[in-house]
């Protein structure tokens, strides 16, 4: 049975600055290294829970054919200050909108422009109301 998203895997083509840009300035917290021959070339961020961002250097081709990948969603606990605090980083965010679900979003984009959605449940989020998760 699942229990859960274990970790998104994400190709990054400098990995020093992908992991300044999700522990600096989105705030993950390193979990472990990878390391292959004395080098860095891997790195586990903690994203809350038990929910992790897998970084690891190297081309940025899909790994495999007819791979899509769309985005990332990171919830939040608060969609506008989480937005003003990454604007004051000098990060670009989109403004907080509601979505088609109930809830509200933000997006911006990492150093290889991977998007990244911050997504903020409220009481009326279909989501959560759906997977029993609402009170």
């Amino acid at each position: 049975m699942i229990k859960g998203l274990g970790h998104v895997c994400l190709t990054v083509k400098d990995l020093e600055a992908s992991v300044a840009f999700y522990r600096d300035k989105l705030g993950l917290a390193e979990a472990f290294d990878f390391i292959r021959d004395g080098r860095r070339h891997g790195v586990y961020l903690h994203a809350g829970g038990r929910n992790f961002l897998e970084l690891f250097e190297g081309p940025l081709d899909p790994p495999a054919p007819r791979q899509r990948f769309r985005h990332f969603c990171l919830e939040v606990d608060d969609i506008h200050a989480t937005v003003q605090q990454f604007r004051a980083a000098g990060l670009e965010v989109s403004e907080a909108e509601p979505t088609q679900d109930g809830s509200l979003h933000a997006w911006l984009a990492d150093p290889d422009g991977n998007r990244v959605e911050l997504l903020a449940y409220t009481p009326n989020s279909q989501t959560i109301k759906n997977a029993g998760l609402a009170g």
